[in-house]
């Protein structure tokens, strides 16, 4: 049983959710928001029972970014907050063996936008947004931000959009492939229910070794993947969830499986 402050986590048919919690400040995201964040994290990577995660937000918004209020929480200048209390959260998605959908609604602004970007896959309501406001407050973009904008838009594009504190629609972010789609904001929760309770009967080791090899595309070239592959794949292959995949394919049954 997990008792969070500024979070609500539930885990139901393999899909555990976590979302934010602090409906009042737009889930502005706080020091203790931080840290339950990467003990929710931490909670899913750990429970086999869970094979997709959802991440999700209460209230009117998704996240209006970092809680201002609380200045820099303790720390000396702000490089130090990202290292500390940022990075782990957003490591922990980027290097997870399960797979986390963002499901969006309203804004999406500053780091919580960062966040979203981070989760494998988005599911946008349509008046789901994200929001650059960092030039205008005379700050760039943090937590990898930048990172998902020069690659899904091009320099050009994402230059443009952070210089004018732009704003990005639904539409515009799956146009982009920043979502994977988006739908009307009162089937967002079904939509995306959906969505992860069927990714949830896949195959969690193709899962895991598909996610570790896709995510090092931009660090690699051709040969490195290609061996990176066949490597994986045998340890696939070897797995009893694929023997019993082949032999369910050739009875013209449904695979089940067990992540073994």
């Amino acid at each position: 049983m997990h008792n969070f402050e500024t979070i609500r986590y539930t885990v139901e048919q393999r899909v555990a959710t976590i979302s934010l919690n602090q409906p009042k400040t737009l889930n502005a995201i706080s020091q203790r928001m931080r840290q339950e964040l990467k003990q929710a994290i931490d909670a899913c990577e750990a429970d086999d029972e869970v094979r997709v995660v959802v991440l999700s937000a209460q209230g009117r918004g998704f996240c209006s970014g970092t809680d201002l209020s609380e200045g820099l929480a303790g720390y000396d200048n702000i490089e130090a907050q990202l290292l500390e209390e940022y990075k782990p959260v957003l490591m922990a998605i980027h290097q997870s063996d399960k797979l986390f959908i963002a499901s969006i609604h309203g804004v999406c602004a500053g780091v919580g936008a960062a966040l979203a970007m981070t989760c494998d896959l988005a599911v946008m309501a349509d008046d789901a947004y994200l929001f650059l406001a960092f030039a205008g407050l005379s700050l760039v973009p943090d937590g990898g931000m930048s990172f998902h904008l020069v690659n899904a838009m091009g320099y050009k594009r994402a230059i443009q959009l952070f210089a004018e504190s732009g704003r990005l629609s639904a539409e515009q972010c799956v146009h982009y492939g920043l979502a994977n789609k988006h739908c009307a904001a009162e089937n967002l929760v079904a939509e995306t229910t959906h969505f992860a309770q069927s990714l949830a009967q896949g195959a969690p080791l193709a899962q895991k070794f598909g996610k570790q090899i896709m995510r090092s595309v931009h660090d690699s070239d051709f040969e490195t993947i290609f061996h990176a592959e066949s490597r994986l794949q045998t340890t696939c292959m070897d797995s009893t969830d694929s023997k019993n995949a082949v032999a369910a394919f050739f009875k013209k049954e449904k695979a089940v499986f067990i992540g073994e």
